[in-house]
């Protein structure tokens, strides 16, 4: 679905952000794209989308190359943006303008979606909150039923219900033949939800795997006093006790806690690179 190879990039006048970066994505699962901040994950997805063109390296984005912005790439992609720009229509005229660059848009669909986030169809885009707005594009972006779907941030600006609401109906979304990237700091949404991390930091990929990858190699659980802190990766305490990441040397079953391991992977990355070094990794 996406093909990265040795891709460098830079901003002008400033230092490279990616350097022999490569990275591949399959279709049928939901990608979460992880950083700190300047780490370049929206650059990432511009690339990826034909935004913006590497200064070496080469990129495949569903077969096309991203910079020629062909017609039959551009109609398979849809890419929600953190912060956009809406213009003073309906709901309606917004569907109707739009709906016709994506050939397999499906207004009943859209129509379920918007019920499911409680909005109404006949309402005036800019009458609407941030957070309304958002969650009409991420229904229209769902209705498109692209085979590239990228989302930067899509939980920003929703309330604690509409971010349940928008978990539910990404799980539904999402089949064999839909690649779903979302890159987002608010890791604790994307709980149960996706199906694969990737981790930039520093020009390059520190971690790329799959979510049963991770869970086979590490383990999310609370430490007892007696616990051997040789093995443990990253721990923090909380009001439910100590909480560490610590290498599955027992093949424990555990759940994956997103914002542990993105702390553990920076402060052992040498470590996790090694106990990750043997899996077929940036091919997920």
């Amino acid at each position: 679905m996406i093909e990265i190879n040795e891709l460098a990039f830079s901003y002008k006048k400033k230092k490279p952000l990616f350097n022999h970066l490569n990275l591949q994505l399959s279709s049928g699962r939901i990608h979460g794209l992880l950083g700190k901040n300047g780490a370049g994950k929206t650059t990432l997805l511009k690339l990826i989308s034909g935004l913006l063109f590497p200064n070496n390296g080469n990129i495949k984005t569903l077969g096309y190359d991203p910079s020629k912005r062909k017609p039959g790439m551009l109609q398979d992609i849809y890419f929600l943006f953190e912060e956009f720009t809406l213009p003073d229509f309906s709901i309606q005229k917004f569907k109707e303008i739009y709906a016709g660059f994506y050939p397999n848009f499906d207004e009943k669909q859209f129509n379920a979606y918007l019920n499911e986030f409680e909005i109404h169809y006949n309402e005036k885009l800019n009458s609407l909150s941030y957070g309304q707005k958002k969650k009409i594009l991420i229904s229209f972006g769902l209705a498109t039923n692209t085979k590239l779907l990228i989302m930067d941030e899509p939980t920003n600006g929703l309330d604690i219900p509409s971010k349940s609401q928008f978990r539910k109906i990404m799980a539904g979304a999402i089949d064999d033949n839909k690649c779903v990237i979302i890159s987002t700091h608010q890791v604790r949404d994307l709980d149960n939800l996706i199906d694969s991390i990737t981790i930039l930091d520093q020009q390059d990929i520190i971690l790329s795997e799959a979510i049963e990858n991770i869970t086979a190699k590490l383990c999310f659980k609370a430490l007892s006093q007696n616990e051997i802190e040789e093995h443990i990766l990253y721990s923090e305490s909380s009001l439910k006790g100590n909480w560490a990441v610590v290498e599955n040397l027992h093949n424990e079953e555990s759940k994956l806690d997103i914002e542990m391991l993105f702390n553990a992977t920076f402060a052992n990355k040498t470590k996790m690179h090694n106990l990750f070094k043997n899996i077929n990794t940036k091919q997920i």
